[in-house]
């Protein structure tokens, strides 16, 4: 068989078993060239994984996630030896978040990681060990959220004032945002744009209301 007739099914069908080649036509060709539909001439072999891959969870190798897990188990709060001097007043605050009904679990990060990502994914591995729970997860200079009880816009506007540098006041911080009552933006905006399109159209029927008595009238005044 000749090297350019290939199939395209491959490219897209997850349920093709392992075995076949990814290639470019209209039916499906096994590594051996046998196949029992016509096919269509197509001369550039298409490739691309089998799989789509997606990003695994980075953990920063100075980070032992089961001690990290095991210290929140105890009052919520796990630090590193530097940081220890703040774990009194941490615990305050995550008293003070559980008399407000948060269960809030604290994780200091003694030194940044190259991006903030990998402190998402501490928060996440934490918050899928103690369900229910909203963690907090700080370095230095960055933050990481998780939590199945405030949603993403919440929390990313809590992480937004929980990069201090202080444990502690970031902690405040993070759990004041949680609990702040903002005004209710998204409903008065659909309220507002709803008020102007009755505004629009009722001025609209009051024109062609006019327009309508207009002609009538003028209708009604002609002579005969």
């Amino acid at each position: 068989m000749p090297r350019h007739w290939r199939s395209f099914t491959a490219v897209m069908d997850p349920s093709i078993p392992k075995g076949y080649d990814i290639f470019a036509s209209s039916e499906l060709v096994d590594r051996t060239g046998s196949c029992s539909h016509p096919l269509i001439e197509y001369r550039a072999r298409v490739t691309g994984p089998h799989v789509i891959p997606f990003l695994p969870s980075y953990i920063p190798p100075d980070v032992d996630m089961n001690v990290v897990k095991a210290d929140v188990a105890d009052d919520g709060v796990s630090v590193p030896p530097v940081d220890a001097a703040d774990v009194p007043a941490l615990r305050q605050v995550v008293e003070e978040a559980k008399q407000k009904g948060i269960d809030l679990k604290i994780v200091v990060i003694e030194k940044n990681p190259p991006i903030d990502t990998p402190l998402r994914d501490i928060a996440t591995d934490v918050g899928h060990a103690y369900p229910g729970s909203t963690v907090l997860a700080i370095s230095p200079t960055w933050a990481g959220t998780y939590s199945t009880t405030f949603d993403r816009v919440t929390l990313e506007a809590g992480q937004d004032v929980a990069k201090t540098g202080d444990p502690v006041q970031s902690s405040k911080n993070f759990v004041s945002e949680l609990t702040t009552q903002h005004f209710p933006w998204t409903p008065f905006t659909i309220v507002v744009v709803v008020a102007v399109l009755a505004a629009v159209v009722a001025t609209r029927v009051l024109q062609v209301r006019g327009k309508r008595a207009a002609a009538a009238n003028a209708a009604s005044n002609t002579p005969d």
